[in-house]
């Protein structure tokens, strides 16, 4: 039975929302109707999906995939969003991978915690697939006189053209995501 549910993952048999729906059934026909992603969309599928409000009267897609088809997903990654925001007609379309965050062990306790689980790691990946195609280049922490902590990330100028449009948008998600205040930016070149 090839269906639209097959196309959305829920942990322990959780009903998926009808907006989960609705990116799953895009999924299916982009599967179905777009040839040169057909193979490549035919094993992939979506752990979640929501809908968020940006600053300037935006809306933006944050869709979670599953942290082991990353790779897969990063492959065909500018044709994918470029389908999906044109069926969400003016909507910008984030793919996250989804990762666990595992408490510090115990004191006395033998258990190691994988670097990869720790909050720090799950932040900086969280980060980095936010801005992608865009690599960051350069990170900066400015600490305001009244405790405020704002993260300045320089992205790579060589995407300026395809995320310059999208900063907002990554801003919000990954505010809503991890709870960071983060400024997006690109470095500006020193002429010598």
């Amino acid at each position: 039975m090839f269906t639209a549910r097959r196309k959305i993952q829920k942990d322990k048999g959780v009903e998926p929302t009808e907006f989960e729906d609705t990116v799953a059934q895009a999924f299916f026909d982009l599967e179905n109707g777009n040839q040169e992603l057909k193979s490549d969309l035919k094993d992939l599928y979506i752990n979640g999906a929501v809908q968020m409000d940006v600053a300037g009267n935006r809306k933006a897609v944050i869709i979670h995939v599953p942290y082991r088809l990353r790779k897969s997903y990063k492959k065909i990654h500018v044709r994918l969003v470029r389908e999906l925001e044109k069926k969400f007609s003016g909507k910008d379309v984030v793919l996250v991978a989804t990762r666990r965050i595992v408490r510090p062990p115990k004191k006395g306790s033998a258990v190691v915690r994988p670097r990869s689980r720790t909050l720090t790691a799950v932040h900086d990946g969280i980060l980095e697939d936010v801005v992608y195609p865009a690599e960051i280049v350069g990170k900066r922490v400015r600490y305001h006189l009244d405790g405020a902590k704002v993260m300045k990330i320089f992205l790579d100028p060589k995407e300026r053209t395809n995320t310059e449009y999208k900063l907002d948008t990554f801003s919000s998600v990954y505010r809503r995501l991890c709870g960071k205040e983060v400024v997006f930016d690109y470095p500006v070149a020193e002429s010598a």
